[in-house]
C-alpha cells in the first residue's frame, strides 16, 4: 500500500474497528500523523492540536485493525498507557508481520 492509499484508507475507514490493517497502511498512517501535526504545529500551536485531535479516532482505528491482523484484540492498545514498557510492546507488535487468518478477520 502506497502512502496516499494508506492516508485515504484510514480516512474512508475513520471510525471502522472492524477488519484488518497491513504493516504498510498501519506505517504510512502513523508517518502522515506526525508530519501533519509537525507542519501544523510549526504554523500555530492550536493548528497542531486540532490536527491531533481529527486524527485521534481513525489513529485508533487503524491501530485496533493492525491487532487484529495480528490476532490480538484492538482493546490491546491500551497496554500503551504504561509509559516505556506498554509503548515498547505496542511498537513490536504493531511492526509483526500479518499472522494467519482468526476471529479478527
Amino acid at each position: 500500500m502506497t502512502f496516499t492509499e494508506s492516508i485515504q484508507t484510514c480516512f474512508s475507514k475513520y471510525a471502522n474497528f472492524n477488519g484488518r490493517a497491513t504493516r504498510s497502511e498501519f506505517w504510512w498512517w502513523v508517518l502522515f500523523v506526525i508530519l501533519a501535526t509537525l507542519a501544523a504545529d510549526i504554523l500555530n500551536n492550536k493548528l497542531g492540536i486540532l490536527i491531533s485531535l481529527g486524527t485521534l479516532l481513525p489513529y485508533i482505528a487503524v491501530t485496533a485493525r493492525r491487532l487484529h491482523d495480528t490476532n490480538r484484540s484492538g482493546w490491546w492498545q491500551l497496554i500503551g498507557i504504561i509509559p516505556v514498557i506498554g509503548w515498547i510492546i505496542m511498537i513490536v507488535w504493531c511492526a509483526q508481520e500479518s499472522a494467519s487468518q482468526s476471529e479478527y478477520a
